[in-house]
């Protein structure tokens, strides 16, 4: 007995003919044949990654956060946030293993944070036991900045992209990168990447109100592809929260597509001051 996987091409005149993932085509008799099932495609590398590799890629999107381990997990707090106070630059990333029991790592978050003035939070997959594990523990899930980490090819992505509509100009720092579109404080549009190994991560894509609908988000994301090609990546991600409709529409037509969910968790009655600053996406 032996198992054969692949894409069965032939089903006729006694025989069935089954293309594996590498090298030729295998013609099997049907009375040779003991049992089969259907297996669904197998997934990308990207996707077979888990949410907590995919995630770590963002560290260099904000090279200022303070990040400390608690196993696996990780405390991340950003000490002089310029604009709104990011819920993904000022919280535990709750994922894997916290070599601790978990009640002594929740309370490891608590003191984190009091120590530093600011709101406990923990980031955790969707549907996860550590998800489990702070519902018990009684905190309670954030009404907003539910998102999802996409991701894609880079190359398949820009396959996909069509030629830029207007001019866009790149400014390069180290790893990291700004497109944007218009000139001056206020570009009519703009992005943001930075390179983190051969991964890619976009973030803060925004275009003027009264300038969408043009091209110009797609503008911007080619300038920011193509910058991180030269680097050497391989990989494009960001995080699009899960009531924004236009952006998942938008990212779909490029070719990426979901990896997985993430929520946030707060305690059931911070112990944080009044001067304690609160967090946004």
């Amino acid at each position: 007995m032996t198992d054969l996987l692949g894409v069965c091409t032939a089903w006729a005149d006694g025989v069935c003919v089954v293309q594996p993932e590498t090298g030729d085509a295998v013609t099997i008799a049907l009375v040779d044949i003991v049992s089969g099932k259907p297996v669904p495609p197998r997934p990308s590398v990207r996707h077979r990654v888990t949410a907590r590799e995919s995630e770590s890629h963002t560290a260099t999107l904000w090279p200022t956060v303070e990040r400390v381990a608690l196993g696996e997990w990780q405390l991340r707090f950003d000490p002089a946030p310029v604009g709104r106070v990011l819920k993904r630059a000022n919280s535990c990333l709750a994922m894997g293993e916290p070599g601790l029991p978990m009640a002594e790592a929740v309370a490891g978050i608590e003191a984190f944070y009091a120590e530093r003035g600011r709101d406990p939070l923990a980031q955790v997959e969707l549907g996860s036991p550590e998800e489990d594990v702070f519902r018990a523990a009684g905190w309670r899930p954030l009404d907003h900045g539910e998102s999802e980490l996409w991701l894609a090819s880079l190359s398949r992505v820009r396959r996909s992209l069509p030629p830029p509509v207007r001019p866009v100009e790149l400014v390069v720092s180290g790893p990291r990168a700004v497109a944007s579109v218009g000139s001056g404080c206020d570009p009519l549009a703009e992005g943001h990447a930075a390179i983190d190994g051969d991964w890619l991560g976009l973030h803060g894509i925004t275009v003027d109100p009264t300038h969408r609908r043009r091209g110009l988000a797609t503008a911007v994301v080619g300038e920011l592809l193509e910058w991180g090609a030269e680097q050497g990546a391989m990989t494009a991600w960001l995080h699009v929260e899960t009531d924004n409709t236009d952006g998942q529409a938008l990212w779909a037509a490029l070719g990426l597509s979901p990896h997985h969910g993430c929520r946030y968790y707060e305690p059931p009655s911070p112990d944080s001051s009044s001067s304690a600053s609160p967090v946004s996406r």
